[in-house]
């Protein structure tokens, strides 16, 4: 049952993250722009320059204001890969495994081979 749970969360948080893709992209380069738009703006030199910047850069924030909510899309990609590693350690962990540690002749063999170092 922890295993279906765990593909449905899967699945939800993929066409989250699927839905999201577009503005995440959209917000990540906005924000490439605005770091682009800052550094012109500090080797600018005229007053006019900065002007032009600075408008620059609040229609950059506009973009980027837009997006934001792809920060969902960042949350459902985060719950994907928490999913996945809670898969993958639960893959580890195996009934079979647990009743050959209990093996009273894989004891022995074990012990043995202890006693002949």
């Amino acid at each position: 049952m922890k295993k279906f749970m765990l593909f449905v969360g899967g699945l939800l948080a993929f066409f989250i993250l699927l839905a999201n893709l577009g503005p995440m992209i959209l917000l990540g380069i906005s924000i490439w722009l605005l770091y682009v738009i800052f550094k012109q703006f500090v080797k600018s030199d005229s007053t006019a320059g900065k002007i032009g910047w600075i408008i620059a850069g609040i229609f950059a924030l506009a973009i980027g204001l837009s997006n934001i909510y792809a920060i969902i899309g960042a949350a459902a990609a985060y719950a994907l890969y928490l999913i996945y590693t809670s898969w993958k350690n639960d893959a580890g962990v195996s009934v079979e495994h647990a009743v050959e540690e209990n093996d009273p002749f894989k004891n022995f063999e074990r012990q043995w081979a202890e006693m002949n170092r």
